[in-house]
């Protein structure tokens, strides 16, 4: 499936469409809510691949609805509804488009986004790591010396980055941070993405998971309130990691879409790719492999496969 045809399966949808992102496409309902739909596309390295993986769009707004779910009591969210039928009912426009809509399409209150990603970890890997062997810091700021790969933090850190159109987003000091957005919301969105972080690890963790950092959005709603938005602890997000082959001193297996990086770093390291797009061909057995690791990290985040909420 080419790129363009995995946006044609969503088909035309009667309302504005304001904003395509690697994965997902937004489309305004009113001025007060936005409908956004996970597709199935994938990236890597900053490329949108031309194959879609099966289901990834599902198990991402699935998996953040049942978070968020668990997660309203104490911290707000932009979250309306996740099930096709109630997005019809709140949206009657959209009744021709339950097909579209099922098990990938939120309803979701309108906020004015902070510029602004809230990273927390609870393990020295990814950025962080690359950042910390060559310099001994993570955003400049200076670490514990002689930490390994994956190793735990004593406690976790919040590690504040630049959103980012397009490329990487760079991590950034918590001044920077408070430069950017003042000092209050810098406060309260620390206060929010550790409280998040830890409800998350500690229920993953009774699941055999480990969160080793997840990546949160904020937003005011039109009361002026700090609101979660976007996905929440989902592959894409978070890192997980099988807690019985936790081993520090490396990287650690994950439930992601490591498969795919895998195969291009085959490919680029044979000289078969310039690590821009487009992106050789995706074997089917890669596309195959990368769908399994979403679907397994639902069933086990979640409890049940994703076929028992989304026909898969």
């Amino acid at each position: 499936m080419t790129a363009a045809t995995a946006l044609a399966t969503l088909g035309p949808l009667p309302l504005r469409h304001v904003r395509r992102g690697k994965v997902r496409e937004v489309y305004e309902v009113d001025a007060a809510r936005l409908l956004i739909i996970a597709t199935d596309r994938v990236s890597a390295f900053d490329v949108v691949m031309d194959e879609a993986v099966p289901f990834k769009g599902a198990v991402l707004t699935q998996m953040t609805a049942w978070w968020l779910r668990h997660f309203e009591h104490d911290v707000r969210h932009h979250m309306l509804a996740s099930d096709a039928d109630a997005i019809i009912r709140a949206v009657p426009a959209l009744a021709g488009h339950r097909d579209v809509l099922a098990g990938r399409a939120m309803l979701c209150r309108r906020t004015e986004v902070f510029p602004v990603e809230c990273v927390v970890r609870g393990y020295l890997s990814g950025s962080a790591w690359k950042e910390y062997r060559e310099r001994g810091t993570l955003a400049g700021e200076a670490l514990p010396k002689g930490m390994l790969e994956s190793a735990a933090f004593q406690q976790p850190i919040f590690s504040p980055a630049t959103k980012a159109e397009s490329g990487h987003d760079e991590n950034i000091t918590r001044t920077a941070m408070v430069n950017t957005i003042g000092t209050e919301p810098a406060n309260e969105l620390e206060r929010l993405s550790m409280r998040v972080y830890a409800m998350g690890a500690q229920l993953a963790k009774e699941r055999g998971i480990i969160v080793a950092d997840a990546k949160f959005e904020f937003g005011r709603d039109e009361h002026g309130r700090t609101t979660l938005i976007d996905e929440v602890l989902t592959p894409d997000s978070a890192r997980f990691w099988p807690a019985d082959r936790y081993q520090p001193g490396r990287g650690q297996p994950s439930f992601d879409k490591q498969p795919l990086r895998d195969y291009l770093d085959a490919e680029r390291r044979a000289g078969r790719w310039t690590g821009e797009y487009p992106a050789p061909p995706l074997p089917a057995e890669v596309v195959l492999a990368t769908s399994s690791r979403y679907l397994d990290a639902f069933q086990r985040i979640i409890g049940r496969p994703l076929s028992d909420i989304v026909p898969t």
